[in-house]
């Protein structure tokens, strides 16, 4: 099979979706390559390292989209990027369309055939193809909010650590998940106050035994979130419902309520966001201010680090490749059950039930269109 890798589009995206590692097992699997040139420059990755590792190297992207079967990348196609698209090309790469009725309605017009990393899923409920880059923006997560409540930045000015004989700053993490989970260590380890809210008795369960109450657990519930929010330096939410929009667990006449300068950093943004007052920003314009409070919601967050997401991403992502490109899509797909979750679209279909709902569109199960 011909897998075009593209380079990415979106802003300040430096990510690519493959490393020459990648490109290496693909060409030893038999299969052709095409990699637009420069699309691993941003993550330190040049032309010649991917010849070296059996690449071929095209001169821009509307030879990748005119060759290739296989599109790999790793975000959503932008509007530009549309009109490359072909009805059978297969799209493989994080999509969240849930949160984007225009890209969810073009691909189902269009007829591309998209697997969505982030819906990938194991029969025990794992998210594969998600967890590296959940890992990562959890860990940013505390970094970006220790910045922006610095007072030049718009915060209250409160140090996450503290200081001798003084408060550290209090971090309530919504959802305890591989987002929520990493968010709470990294924030724990700059010695912030961290409470870490979760419906789910078990997981905090799992929080406790690790951390030794170092990171407070509390079960979520409306009455939970508001009475620690509106004391709260910075809230991060990350909370994830697979496929589908992400639930706002902070309304906007809570938001009011908050401290001014305190910092809201929204993980799930990509979903749709956790708080009501968020929407996407960009790591050029990355904050904004409602009542006072600094929203943090760049859709793209790992994309800031590129050289270990891009690494971090190939590495579970290569296995699904690989088995694309060998087997073809419909019998991957028919043999392997966690990536037949990834199907989003099919044939002009919605795959996905939470795509579906999120859009009001018909929903089509996945067998009833291979």
């Amino acid at each position: 099979m011909i897998v075009g890798i593209p380079k990415e589009v979106k802003n300040h995206e430096y990510r690519v979706a493959a490393t020459p590692e990648g490109v290496r097992e693909l060409v030893h699997g038999g299969h052709r390559v095409v990699v637009e040139t420069t699309a691993g420059a941003g993550s330190a990755i040049t032309d010649d390292h991917y010849v070296a590792a059996g690449a071929q190297i095209a001169a821009d992207a509307e030879a990748i989209f005119a060759e290739a079967q296989l599109i790999v990348k790793v975000k959503e196609p932008q509007p530009e990027e549309y009109e490359r698209f072909r009805a059978d090309h297969v799209l493989f790469t994080y999509l969240h369309l849930a949160a984007d009725e225009k890209l969810t309605r073009f691909l189902v017009d269009r007829g591309v055939r998209a697997v969505a990393y982030e819906t990938v899923q194991t029969a025990d409920g794992r998210l594969p193809l998600l967890a590296p880059m959940s890992e990562i923006a959890g860990r940013m997560a505390p970094q970006e909010g220790a910045k922006y409540l610095e007072r030049p930045s718009g915060g209250r000015g409160v140090l996450m650590g503290g200081a001798s004989g003084v408060m550290p700053a209090k971090v309530v993490v919504l959802g305890g998940g591989m987002a929520g989970g990493n968010a709470a260590q990294i924030a724990a380890g700059m010695e912030a106050d961290v409470v870490v809210m979760d419906k789910d008795v078990d997981r905090l369960r799992d929080i406790d035994r690790i951390w030794h109450g170092r990171i407070q657990t509390v079960t979520s519930s409306r009455l939970a979130i508001e009475r620690l929010v509106v004391e709260a330096d910075l809230v991060i939410g990350a909370v994830l419902v697979p496929g589908a929009r992400a639930p706002h667990l902070i309304s906007a006449e809570l938001v009011k309520q908050m401290r001014p300068g305190s910092v809201l950093v929204d993980i799930s943004i990509d979903q749709g966001g956790a708080f009501e007052t968020s929407h996407v920003t960009t790591h050029a314009d990355p904050t904004y201010v409602v009542d006072g409070v600094v929203h943090y919601a760049v859709g793209n967050m790992p994309g800031a680090v590129p050289r270990t997401s891009t690494y971090a991403l190939t590495n579970v992502t290569l296995p699904y490749v690989l088995e694309i490109a060998s087997a073809g899509i419909e019998a991957a797909v028919r043999g392997d059950p966690a990536l037949a979750r990834g199907v989003n679209t099919w044939d002009g279909r919605v795959t996905n039930e939470g795509v579906a709902e999120a859009h009001r569109l018909a929903y089509a199960p996945l067998s009833l269109t291979t």
